[in-house]
């Protein structure tokens, strides 16, 4: 067959020249490229199989093995790559990218209202074995009415487990509204550990002072084991106190809601008493502006009965931030509380003073494990390679008289006073009162290295996935990548590493193989359907037959690349504006 024209890359040559009769090209779009053949259209008035060096000129056995010649180099390619990759040793990927915990549930969701929380393993996801948060993006896209979750519920002070298996409708996820319309039903992310790096703080952080070093992992903040950075900001902006208390003959620790007592429905008895107390601890401003414990206290600071609130919803909404935590106890007629956020108290002003100031209670966790590289299969494993017994024994004695910062690998820092975000960068005055600890938090890094053959296979199933969705029109087309798409991609994977690059090149030659074996005229695939008919006919096509089905696919090829461009290019712009 007679060459015309060899390009790389594709759009208008910036470079040319010609050898042996073949122009070659250097395009501007650097991706791919294109062998030009004659005899792939008519030449004045000679149908193409009748160009004796052309294409079509030649037996339909030999256009198949020319056709199949491209996608099998793509295809060969990525193997060759996944090969090197394992041989090298495999990828440094994240924790996040491979757990099966959760670490974030909607509160909102009738997921969390059936008691699933962060931590807890996931198993199935919409009926397929999970495997990871490329899961729940790909469902995310999809446009099911419902999911299917199953799994095992952890209780990680305890140690007890108990199976789960629910079906639930999806809805539209609110942490992405008004951007991108994904489904959910309630799992917002996988775990993630939460780690200081280091070597330094940011300067005004909350965390100054507090003890952490780097390499720290932040285990375990205000009753709750930590799985995510959206768990830790949840917590971090409840309105929230830790309290130690005593019930009868035991002292136990639990959390109340810190409640503006404008909130608060007192009678003008349970005024006057507050307002004493606030003479006494000498603070200022008005008293509807000061935060107190939604309870009336003895001059002992023993329960005496709940305060109400004039909003109801208010009401639920302060206690639910509370029942996250794991050992929350209602406080009862009688109970005494003996400390808040660990610091010891006497009086009812000092517990109004000391509650006036959002505190936080963080224990880290300085196993020198945390910090080797793993398999991403033994991961999950190790997550939860802490000791309950002795993060027990330190959140038990917290505000007690036998309180203990230490045990095993295991650390309490000094309690942390949060800080509104505005004070470290400018955002929208919105963002700007969220409240942060002013530490940057990492994940582990783990090695991700299955056989080229297991990678070769995943990366197949993905495509057909997308590829089944998409005609199925269960996936949104818009949530395809074209070529800026594409540039985006390579370019922050070459800022990961070498290898990561390598990998995404290896993914895309794969998926423009696959792709081109399509059996649609205007592919290399649809050129080996031509040839299978003709020989199943034993009659050569005719030009205006060819261009009657090329040309309709020619037509949507290049609609559907300007779709997917016009989507590239406004997700780039979302991301500034």
């Amino acid at each position: 067959m007679r060459v015309e024209a060899f390009a790389i890359g594709f759009g208008k040559p910036i470079w040319t020249w010609e050898r042996d009769g073949v122009k070659w090209h250097i395009c501007m779009l650097p991706f791919g490229g294109y062998v030009k053949i004659a005899g792939m259209q008519k030449e004045g008035s000679l149908e193409p199989y009748e160009i004796h060096d052309g294409f079509y000129g030649k037996k339909p056995a030999d256009r198949i093995w020319v056709a199949l010649a491209g996608p099998l180099v793509n295809i060969v390619f990525a193997i060759l790559v996944f090969t090197f990759i394992w041989i090298s040793g495999g990828r440094d990927k994240p924790f996040f990218d491979f757990t099966h915990r959760i670490g974030w549930v909607d509160p909102h969701s009738a997921l969390y209202a059936k008691g699933v929380r962060p931590g807890d393993l996931i198993e199935k996801y919409d009926g397929k074995p999970f495997t990871g948060i490329k899961d729940l993006m790909i469902t995310s896209l999809m446009k099911g009415d419902t999911t299917q979750i199953e799994g095992t519920k952890v209780d990680y002070l305890n140690g007890t487990k108990s199976h789960f298996d629910y079906t639930l409708k999806t809805y539209q996820s609110p942490e992405m509204m008004g951007k991108e319309k994904l489904n959910t039903i309630g799992v917002s992310s996988p775990a993630s550990y939460l780690i200081y790096q280091g070597p330094s703080l940011l300067p005004g952080s909350p965390m100054l002072g507090s003890g952490i070093e780097p390499k720290d992992r932040i285990l375990w903040a205000d009753g709750e084991v930590l799985f995510s950075h959206q768990q830790l900001s949840a917590l971090t902006n409840d309105s929230t106190s830790l309290l130690t208390v005593r019930r009868g003959d035991s002292v136990f620790q639990t959390k109340a809601p810190r409640i503006k007592l404008a909130d608060l429905k007192m009678t003008p008895p349970e005024k006057g008493e507050i307002d004493d107390w606030q003479h006494e601890a000498g603070l200022k401003g008005s008293l509807y502006d000061l935060y107190f414990i939604p309870y009336n206290l003895s001059p002992t600071l023993n329960v005496e009965s709940r305060i109400g609130f004039i909003d109801e919803e208010d009401q639920k909404k302060a206690f639910e931030s509370c029942q996250r935590c794991a050992f929350f106890t209602p406080l009862e007629e009688n109970d005494q509380i003996l400390a808040v956020d660990g610091k010891r108290i006497n009086t009812p002003y000092e517990l109004l003073s000391e509650i006036q100031t959002r505190k936080m209670l963080v224990i880290v966790d300085r196993d020198p494990k945390i910090q080797e590289k793993v398999l991403w299969t033994e991961a999950d494993e190790q997550f939860d390679d802490f000791s309950s017994a002795d993060l027990q024994k330190i959140v038990s004695s917290i505000g007690t008289d036998q309180a203990v910062n230490d045990a095993g690998y295991l650390h309490l820092l000094a309690p942390i006073t949060p800080k509104p975000l505005s004070e470290f960068s400018k955002v929208d005055e919105k963002s700007g009162q969220r409240l942060v600890l002013g530490v940057p938090l990492a994940d582990r890094e783990v090695r991700y290295n299955p056989p080229p053959q297991s990678q070769f296979v995943e990366v197949l199933r993905d495509t057909y996935r997308t590829l089944a969705s998409l005609f199925s029109g269960t996936a949104n087309p818009k949530y395809v990548a074209g070529p800026v798409g594409i540039v985006q991609i390579v370019h922050h994977s070459w800022m990961i590493g070498v290898k990561e690059a390598l990998f995404w090149m290896a993914l895309i030659s794969l998926n423009l193989g696959i792709i081109n074996l399509l059996p649609l005229p205007v592919l290399d695939g649809g050129h080996i359907m031509f040839s299978i008919i003709e020989m199943i006919t034993r009659r050569p096509l005719r030009a205006k037959t060819m261009e009657r089905l090329i040309i309709p696919f020619v037509v949507l090829m290049i609609g559907f690349f300007i779709f997917v461009t016009y989507h590239d290019i406004s997700r780039l712009f979302s991301k500034f504006f």
